[in-house]
């Protein structure tokens, strides 16, 4: 007997049929911080390097020193970025412990420097060189974060608290995406990423309420760890046998946890809004003591 076939964007099916589907693997989706400009950093030093060549001892000597400088300050550059773009994502967050693209443009400079000494340009020639080199790095990429950040009317320690937890969550969803690159499947690599999305809504929730950290905890913890656990012997699995059965455990795994962190997730926005109604209702029954009225049709 002929069945029509019917899906959740299939014509006329309803919109729970709709809603009720999984988030696009692309929610969420982040541009990397890392652009052309950053990459192109590491152009001069290769160039640098093959012009000395043929520059003498004492100038490929300075002309390699000068390409090592500056292909050191384009690594630095590039984590500077990453990390800035961390900083700047979260509400809570501590300033990062290494100015990596303050080194990065000190590196720039004392490059240059080299790179002009390596041409028989003088001392202070070179120098200034370098000073404008190193000046113009901080022209086009700036500066890194120079104060931690936080909420206001929020303690210090319960700040630290939430910064510490968060950086440990940030650290297993970073190692749980490294194992499902590392296992090579793209089916897999989309799934994990839409977790890390759901657990990161978990975070950014945490952190604009702090006192959401005791209820979530575990999950940010425990639950994480045991995530990246999992993911690490997976890819041990998977990279060597390719096996189809592994595979569908691990998805229904990945699909367990995205549906647990985003019940808790609206479970701690549901108390929340609870608290919100309860402060709303407080106020008004204290105006209304007052002697001021105030119309809920309003």
């Amino acid at each position: 007997m002929a069945q029509r076939y019917g899906g959740q964007f299939s014509p006329g099916a309803s919109r729970k049929a709709r809603d009720q589907g999984p988030p696009p693997t692309y929610a969420g989706a982040r541009v990397s911080p890392v652009g052309a400009r950053a990459n192109v950093m590491f152009v001069p030093p290769v160039l640098l390097a093959f012009l000395s060549l043929g520059a003498g001892a004492s100038g490929l000597a300075l002309g390699l020193a000068g390409a090592g400088c500056w292909l050191l300050g384009a690594w630095l550059l590039r984590d500077g970025l990453k990390a800035e773009a961390e900083y700047h994502q979260r509400k809570i967050a501590h300033r990062p412990a290494i100015p990596r693209k303050l080194f990065s443009a000190a590196l720039s400079g004392a490059g240059m420097t080299l790179a002009t000494l390596s041409g028989d340009a003088g001392l202070v020639a070179s120098v200034i060189y370098g000073i404008a080199a190193g000046g113009l790095h901080v022209a086009a990429f700036g500066i890194d974060p120079l104060r931690s950040k936080g909420l206001q009317g929020v303690d210090s320690f319960h700040q630290d608290r939430v910064a510490r937890v968060v950086d440990e969550a940030e650290d297993y969803l970073k190692e749980i995406d490294e194992a499902a690159r590392r296992a090579a499947d793209r089916q897999v690599i989309a799934r994990v990423e839409r977790f890390r999305t759901t657990a990161r809504e978990l975070i950014r929730t945490v952190e604009e309420d702090p006192r959401d950290l005791t209820a979530a905890r575990k999950y940010l913890g425990v639950y994480l760890m045991g995530a990246r656990d999992a993911a690490v012997k997976f890819a041990d699995v998977f990279s060597r046998s390719r096996d189809a059965k592994a595979k569908d455990e691990y998805l229904e795994l990945l699909t367990d946890l995205d549906q647990s962190f985003g019940q808790k997730t609206k479970a701690l926005l549901t108390d929340t809004n609870t608290d919100l109604a309860v402060e709303i209702d407080v106020l008004r029954d204290r105006l209304q003591r007052e002697g001021v009225r105030l119309d809920r049709n309003s």
